[in-house]
């Protein structure tokens, strides 16, 4: 069974197929070379990107993040403040420590291959790894793929898949094995995934683990409501989120407004964090960094306006949310390059939905339902980022999203749970209906808004 704690990853923005996975395949690579004892003959490294990674990598930070983790950086621990300069110390030097050990070569224009139109047969994320020796023998490659999340398999790895962790004692598959799980033990969802959990580490660590990811997101979104300027590029794109949040606050205490905007909160908090991963900061994979925004705000909602919040909650939260993205990972995909952005925002979405219905006291059903509904909603949509950076519309749909969730269960909460729909059969479609989507739309900036807007005049 996947684990709560591989839903939720502590990294760097702005995209966790893009940055975070291409940082911890390089890392593997290079980990396994000094295993493997080779690490004093090599003498160059060619790194390979391919598909989706080609196309919008500049964008995404996946050159840097693909040289860091080559020389042993991990997305967790590295500081975001010194990526861009250590990628410009590499290129300016010529020179890289491979596995932060072994000092050689590196000359972007002969190690670095960009193959911007083609893609490696297992997955649109694909990325090959060469290492040689002086007289130009491979010591050793291997080939990766980034599947969504910061999940990385090689290419063994997905055409062998072999069920991961340990035994659980309630395992389960689909949404319907999960509720009948429920129903015969009489557990909620959260309880089901604690005690999953506490298959490999004690409860005690697993509700400390959570508490330290509730953390990390709500520390995001304050950094994000007070970093004012532009994020990275060459679209100069205003950050907003501390100008919204300064207006909101007036607005909350004036006579005129009263409490009528108080759906704007979610949607503020969405951006400050989506605003944070565009610019490479901290950010907490959940389950993409492209919709990382919104399950943060919907659990700060809960924190700041649900009146028996408590840290009990945030972690029946989180749990029951990573329960839904299982759902999502298991059958279908969470990756943009593969499914649009319906398996970013959508599945997010639909994460907060369930999850919220559950703190506010929802029945099985309903949190079934909520999830269904918030992802039926988001069916076909496209991952179209305009200069393949994780901004426009990325930012946006975020804030929308977070409020849509909430508004989502809200309604299943006044009805009884029964719904024409399951939770399983929309899984269904949103994994079809992203392999019917043409390639232009996933996450290829060839397609959608990223052609239409095109790239501004210098």
């Amino acid at each position: 069974m996947l684990s709560v704690f591989d839903l939720f990853k502590i990294g760097i923005g702005p995209s966790s197929s893009h940055t975070v996975g291409p940082m911890l395949a390089a890392r593997r690579f290079a980990a396994g070379l000094a295993d493997a004892g080779l690490l004093a003959q090599v003498t160059r490294i060619e790194a390979g990107l391919y598909g989706s990674l080609a196309l919008t990598g500049e964008g995404h930070g996946t050159i840097s993040a693909v040289l860091l983790g080559l020389e042993g950086q991990a997305p967790d621990s590295v500081d975001p403040a010194t990526v861009t300069l250590r990628t410009a110390a590499i290129r300016d030097e010529g020179e890289l420590l491979l596995a932060g050990r072994q000092r050689i070569a590196f000359a972007f224009a002969r190690d670095l291959l960009v193959h911007k139109h083609q893609f490696l047969p297992r997955h649109a994320n694909g990325m090959r790894f060469r290492a040689l020796d002086g007289d130009g023998r491979v010591l050793q490659v291997a080939e990766y793929y980034s599947t969504g999340g910061g999940f990385v398999q090689t290419a063994e790895e997905m055409d062998s898949p072999t069920a991961a962790g340990l035994p659980v004692p309630f395992p389960f598959a689909s949404a319907a094995e999960l509720i009948a799980v429920c129903r015969a033990h009489n557990l909620s969802i959260a309880q089901v995934m604690l005690a999953n959990e506490s298959a490999s580490r004690t409860a005690g660590e697993v509700r400390a683990g959570l508490l330290a990811i509730a953390e990390v997101m709500q520390e995001c979104i304050r950094h994000g409501c007070e970093h004012e300027g532009e994020l990275p590029g060459l679209y100069h794109v205003r950050r907003r989120a501390p100008g919204i949040m300064k207006k909101l606050t007036q607005l909350q205490f004036s006579e005129k407004a009263g409490r009528a905007d108080i759906m704007l909160w979610p949607m503020v908090y969405a951006i400050a964090v989506s605003e944070e991963n565009a610019s490479g900061g901290r950010i907490v994979t959940a389950p993409t960094n492209g919709a990382a925004g919104i399950i943060p705000a919907v659990l700060q909602y809960y924190r700041n306006f649900a009146p028996n919040a408590s840290d009990e909650g945030i972690v029946d939260f989180l749990l029951t949310a990573a329960a839904i993205g299982m759902l999502y990972k298991l059958n279908a995909s969470i990756s943009g390059a593969e499914v649009g952005c319906q398996g970013e925002i959508g599945v997010a979405c639909s994460m907060a939905a369930g999850a919220y219905c559950a703190v506010l006291g929802g029945t099985l059903a309903q949190i079934e339902n909520a999830a269904e509904i918030a992802m039926e909603h988001h069916l076909g949509l496209t991952c179209d980022p305009v200069g393949g950076l994780v901004q426009v519309p990325c930012v946006e749909r975020n804030g929308v999203a977070a409020e849509k969730a909430i508004k989502v269960a809200q309604l299943a909460l006044l009805e009884s749970g029964e719904h024409l729909v399951s939770l399983d059969k929309v899984i269904e479609t949103m994994l079809r209906t992203g392999r019917d989507m043409q390639h232009h739309y996933k996450e290829t900036a060839l397609g959608g808004l990223a052609l239409t807007v095109g790239v501004p005049a210098c």
